[in-house]
C-alpha cells in the first residue's frame, strides 16, 4: 500500500482523496491547502489524517511516498518540482505546467529521481474513449479523416488560465490518446468579451499529415451545455456524448465511396452509404478510480503510465502554440 498526500482542497482535490481512499492499493495520509476553512472541512470527514498549510511538511515525511497536486495551473511546476526532488511520486491535475519548457524540466526531473510523472487526464480512463481506442486500434473506423469536438456551458470562469486551458486541454488529452499521431501545425482564434479577463470563447484547428484535421470548439458563455465529440473513419464514425447516461458511444456504418467512372476518366463518382447504427455496453466504473488503481500499479510495478509526462508535455505544447496563434488573429503555428 502506498502513502498519498494531496495537496488542493478545492474542487478537484476532495475528488481525488475520496478515490484514492476507496482502493485497497492506496491510502491518503495527508492534506494541504493554504486555507483553513478546507482545512477543517477535510478533517471532519477524515480525522485521522493530517493536515498542513505548507506543502513542504509533505515532502519532509518519509514515509510518504506520493503526492497529489490539484492546484491552479501557475503553481503545479514548482510543486510537483519540489515533490520530485524531495522523491516522491507525482500526480498533477491538468494542465501538466503552464509552459513546455517547464513540463520538460519535470520530465528531466523523474527521469533524474526515477520516479512517476502522471498528470491526471480524466477522461483517458473513461469506458467510452477506451472503448474507441479499442475501436481505432482494431481497424474498425477505418482510415481517421477527422476528430471534430465541442465542450461548451455557461460558466464556470477562471482568471488565470483561458478556455482553451480550463475545456479544450480535456479534448486535446483525448485526441492525443485516440489518434496516436502528432499534430504538425495548429491555428486558433478567440475573443474575451469580459474585460480584463482571459478568453471565453475559442476555435483551435489542428493539422497532421494525411489530411487528418482536428478542432475543437470550446466556450464559457453558451446558453446550453454540450460534450460531444464527432470521429470520422473510411469505414464508420463515431458520436461520442459525454451527456448521455446510457449510450454515450454511437457507432455508424456510414460514409461515402469514391468509384472512377471507366468513360469519364476524370471524373469520380461519389456514393453514400448508409447503414446500422449501434451503441456498445459501457462499465460505469468511475474513471478516477481507474485513474487511481493505474497511478498505484505504476509507483509499485515500475510501469510507465497511459498519461505520463510526456502526453502532458504534447498537450502543453498545442496549448502553448494556440495563445500565440490567437495573439496573431489565427496565424498557424508549427508545433516544435
Amino acid at each position: 500500500m502506498i502513502s498519498v498526500g494531496v495537496i488542493g482542497y478545492g474542487y478537484w482535490g476532495p475528488n481525488l482523496v475520496r478515490n484514492f481512499n476507496s482502493i485497497s492499493e492506496s491510502k491518503v495520509t495527508w492534506i494541504c491547502d493554504p486555507l483553513s476553512d478546507r482545512l477543517a472541512k477535510a478533517s471532519a470527514l477524515y480525522p485521522a489524517l493530517r493536515t498542513a498549510a505548507d506543502p513542504q511538511d509533505l515532502f519532509s515525511d518519509p514515509s510518504l511516498d506520493a503526492v497529489l497536486i490539484a492546484t491552479p495551473v501557475f503553481t503545479h511546476f514548482d510543486l510537483a518540482m519540489k515533490a520530485l526532488q524531495a522523491g516522491k511520486h507525482v500526480l498533477v491535475e491538468k494542465p501538466l505546467t503552464s509552459n513546455s519548457e517547464q513540463a520538460r524540466r519535470l520530465l528531466d526531473q523523474a527521469d533524474k529521481s526515477g520516479k512517476v510523472l502522471m498528470v491526471d487526464h480524466t477522461f483517458i480512463y473513461t469506458a467510452a474513449v477506451r472503448k474507441i481506442k479499442e475501436l481505432i486500434v482494431q481497424g474498425t473506423l477505418g482510415e481517421l479523416y477527422y476528430f471534430d469536438s465541442v465542450r461548451i456551458n455557461l460558466g464556470l470562469f477562471q482568471h488565470d488560465v483561458n478556455v482553451l486551458w480550463d475545456l479544450a486541454v480535456h479534448d486535446l488529452s483525448i485526441m492525443d490518446y485516440l489518434l496516436g499521431a502528432e499534430a504538425q501545425s495548429i491555428a486558433a482564434v478567440g475573443m474575451a468579451h469580459i474585460p480584463g479577463q482571459p478568453e471565453n470563447i475559442a476555435y483551435l484547428t489542428c493539422f497532421f499529415e494525411n489530411n487528418l484535421i482536428a478542432h475543437f470548439h470550446v466556450n464559457w458563455l453558451a446558453p446550453v451545455k454540450i460534450r460531444q465529440t464527432l470521429i470520422g473513419g473510411s469505414r464508420k464514425m463515431v458520436v461520442y456524448d459525454d451527456l448521455e447516461s446510457s449510450e454515450k458511444i454511437k457507432i455508424y456504418d456510414k460514409g461515402v465511396t469514391l468509384e472512377a467512372n471507366p468513360e469519364k476518366i476524370y471524373q469520380l463518382l461519389v456514393g453514400y452509404r448508409a447503414g446500422d447504427m449501434y451503441s456498445p455496453h459501457l462499465n460505469g466504473v468511475e474513471a478516477l478510480r481507474e485513474e487511481a488503481r493505474h497511478f498505484v500499479e505504476c509507483v509499485e510495478k515500475g510501469i510507465v503510465p497511459i498519461t505520463g509526462g510526456p502526453e502532458g508535455l504534447r498537450v502543453v505544447k498545442i496549448l502553448e502554440a494556440a495563445n500565440q496563434s490567437m495573439k496573431e488573429q489565427g496565424r498557424p503555428i508549427s508545433i516544435k
